[in-house]
């Protein structure tokens, strides 16, 4: 493990330097096990470790290349972690998206555009009428998506959607008997946009923090029927 380790660490700090950059193809396996003194083992160990972290693509037959080093692809492990939560982990990432999703309201009502704010809206347009828990999670994950593409924090986005979609998956389900949850959510979000629209950030992120707290209480009640909403 000490040399996989060391094989991770000689490639970070060939990538941080800039010696290889987003879509550089890596030397031959015989040359970099040359290059830092390592097996073949343990730089192929070191490959697959930072090909699951979102850092190198291996495509069999044609090489290893740096990734984009986007954040969204860097954090795409993020889900590994969210779909191995329990209860109390649950409850952790409701609390760190209340902080997050807060943050993302208030810069959004201090930067969004008029074209930015009408997007928001028009993703809300057919909410009330989906029924797929598959299509209200999408809705949902989209509608925070472009509210945090909003505050051009790339970080932010690829956090806050990690957080979103997968954990709440198994949770979700829809049907007549809980319309008004529906019916509440799209309130909330509308509130939101609204405050939005008029520049007020404590009233955008006091909203947000609300709606978040909202849905983990349902998400909480709904646990024993399998039944909740985003």
């Amino acid at each position: 493990m000490a040399l996989t380790d060391d094989a991770i660490a000689k490639i970070k700090a060939m990538i941080v330097s800039g010696t290889w950059g987003p879509g550089d193809r890596l030397p031959p396996e015989h040359e970099l096990g040359e290059q830092f003194g390592i097996s073949r083992n343990s730089l192929r160990e070191a490959v697959k470790a930072l090909a699951f972290l979102g850092v190198l693509d291996v495509r069999h037959g044609g090489g290893t290349y740096v990734t984009s080093l986007e954040p969204d692809v860097l954090l795409t492990s993020l889900a590994f972690v969210t779909d191995m939560h329990d209860d109390r982990a649950l409850g952790e990432m409701f609390h760190i998206r209340r902080v997050l999703q807060s943050h993302a309201a208030a810069e959004a009502a201090r930067s969004a555009t008029a074209e930015e704010v009408q997007a928001l809206r028009d993703e809300l347009k057919p909410v009330a009428e989906l029924t797929d828990p598959a299509a209200y999670l999408a809705h949902g994950t989209r509608f925070h998506r472009l509210l945090c593409d909003i505050s051009g924090n790339r970080y932010l986005t690829a956090l806050v959607t990690s957080l979103i979609a997968q954990p709440l998956l198994e949770h979700v389900t829809l049907d007549p008997l809980h319309t008004s949850i529906v019916e509440r959510t799209v309130a909330e979000h509308l509130a939101i946009v609204d405050a939005i629209a008029a520049a007020d950030g404590a009233a955008a992120a006091a909203l947000m923090a609300q709606h978040v707290d909202d849905v983990d209480y349902w998400v909480r009640q709904g646990e024993a029927s399998g039944t909740t909403t985003l």
